[in-house]
C-alpha cells in the first residue's frame, strides 16, 4: 500500500510541477496554492517513503529551511521571483539532501539554457525591456527528473 501511495503522491507532484512550469512560462508567475499544496503534501510523502521522525524528517526540515533561506536572499537581491523561491522551498521538503543538491545543479544548468534562449530571442526581436526569466520551468524540469528516480528505482 505504501508504494502505491508514494507513486500517487509523486504523480500528483509531477502534475503540479508541469502546471507550475507552464504557468511560469506563460505569465511569469506561479500560483501560491500550487506551492502550498506541494509543501503541505510533503508529510504524506515522508510517511509513504518510510521516513523516520529523526533523523529523516528532522534533517529534511532543516535542509529545506536552509535552502529556502538561501533563495530568499536571491529574491531580496532581485535575482529570483517569489514563486520560484516558494517552489524550491516546497520541493526541498520532498527531495533528500544529496538528491536536492543534484536537482539544484541541474536546475541551474537548465535555467542557464532557458536564459540563453531568451537572450537570443530578445536580440533577434530587438527587444529593449529587461528579461524576465521563467525559472519555474527549470525548477519543474529538474524536479521531474528527480521524480523518476523513486518511481523507477524503488526495488533497491
Amino acid at each position: 500500500m505504501g508504494d502505491s501511495v508514494a507513486i500517487a503522491l509523486l504523480g500528483a507532484l509531477g502534475l503540479l510541477l508541469v502546471s507550475a512550469g507552464i504557468e511560469d512560462a506563460r505569465v511569469r508567475e506561479i500560483a501560491n496554492w500550487k506551492n502550498a499544496v506541494i509543501a503541505l503534501f510533503a508529510p504524506a510523502w515522508w510517511w509513504a517513503a518510510g521516513y523516520t521522525l529523526w533523523p529523516d524528517v528532522g534533517v529534511q526540515l532543516i535542509v529545506a529551511a536552509l535552502v529556502f533561506g538561501l533563495f530568499v536572499a536571491a529574491f531580496a537581491l532581485g535575482q529570483m521571483g517569489g514563486g520560484d523561491v516558494k517552489l524550491i522551498g516546497a520541493l526541498a521538503l520532498w527531495i533528500p539532501p544529496t538528491a536536492l543538491v543534484w536537482m539544484l545543479i541541474i536546475m541551474s544548468l537548465i535555467g542557464g539554457l532557458v536564459t540563453i534562449v531568451l537572450l537570443i530571442e530578445a536580440r533577434w526581436q530587438a527587444k529593449r525591456e529587461p528579461l524576465e526569466i521563467p525559472y519555474g520551468v527549470a525548477i519543474a524540469i529538474a524536479a521531474l527528473l528527480w521524480i523518476r528516480e523513486p518511481i523507477f528505482n524503488h526495488f533497491g
